[in-house]
C-alpha cells in the first residue's frame, strides 16, 4: 500500500489527532470542498485506513462521522515495536519480572534527567507542561496541551511504545510516575483515557495542588 499524500494524508492526521469528524468538518479544517473530502474518505475506506458510523444530528439526514481504523497506526511512529516486544518477551524469559521492572525503572531514571534538563528554568505549570509535549511529541507521541476549568489536560494523540506497552504494562505506570516527577510535587496527575483500554488516546488530568 502506498503512503497516502496530499488532503488524504491531512485527513489522517486530522482524525488522528481530533478524533471522528464528518466529511464537511474535514473539508473546512483542510480547505477543501466538502465533496472532494467525501471522495478522499471514500478512497481511504477502500484501502481500510477509515471507518464510517451513521450518527443522526437531529435535523435532516444522520451524518456520516468518519474515524480511523487499527490499519492506519502504521502512517504514525511505531518505535520499532515488533523488536521492542520481543526483547521484553525475552528479557522477562531471561531475568524474570522482577528483571523487566529494573530495566523499566532505569529508563524511566534516564527519562526523568532528559526531560528536567529540558524544562530548567520553566517557571509556571504550564509552561511545563508545554515543554513537556515538545519532548514527546519529538518522541511520537503527538502530544498536546488543552486549558479548562478543571485545570490542564495532556495529551498524547499517539503511542509509538503501544505494542511493548501491552507486552509490559509496567511502561504505561512509569510513565503515569514520570509525569508526576517532572512536573513537580505542587500538581497532581491522573491518566484519564488509556489507548491500552480502547479509548483514542491517552489523556491527563493536571492540577494545581
Amino acid at each position: 500500500m502506498q503512503k497516502p499524500a496530499g488532503s488524504r494524508r491531512k485527513i489522517i492526521d486530522i482524525l488522528k489527532r481530533s478524533g471522528a469528524s464528518d466529511a464537511a468538518g474535514l473539508a473546512e479544517n483542510i480547505g477543501i470542498s466538502p465533496m472532494a473530502a467525501r471522495q478522499h474518505l471514500y478512497t481511504l475506506a477502500e484501502e481500510g485506513l477509515v471507518e464510517a458510523m451513521t450518527s443522526p444530528d437531529g435535523i435532516g439526514r444522520p451524518s456520516k462521522q468518519w474515524s480511523l481504523t487499527p490499519a492506519a497506526d502504521k502512517f504514525f511512529p511505531q518505535g520499532y515495536a515488533d523488536l521492542t516486544a520481543g526483547l521484553l518477551a525475552s528479557m522477562r524469559e531471561a531475568f524474570g519480572d522482577e528483571g523487566v521492572d529494573k530495566i523499566v525503572d532505569i529508563r524511566m531514571r534516564d527519562q526523568l534527567s532528559a526531560y528536567q534538563t529540558r524544562l530548567n528554568g520553566t517557571d509556571n505549570l504550564l509552561a511545563r507542561l508545554e515543554e513537556l509535549a515538545k519532548i514527546r511529541t519529538e518522541e511520537g507521541y503527538m502530544a498536546e496541551v488543552r486549558k479548562d476549568n478543571e485545570g490542564y489536560l495532556f495529551i498524547e494523540n499517539h503511542c509509538p511504545i503501544c505494542a511493548a506497552a501491552k507486552a509490559c504494562t509496567g511502561l504505561c505506570s512509569a510513565e503515569l510516575s514520570l509525569f508526576q516527577s517532572v512536573l513537580g510535587n505542587d500538581v497532581k496527575v491522573e491518566r484519564t483515557e488509556h489507548i491500552l483500554l480502547g479509548a483514542r488516546r491517552c489523556a491527563y488530568r493536571v492540577r494545581a495542588v
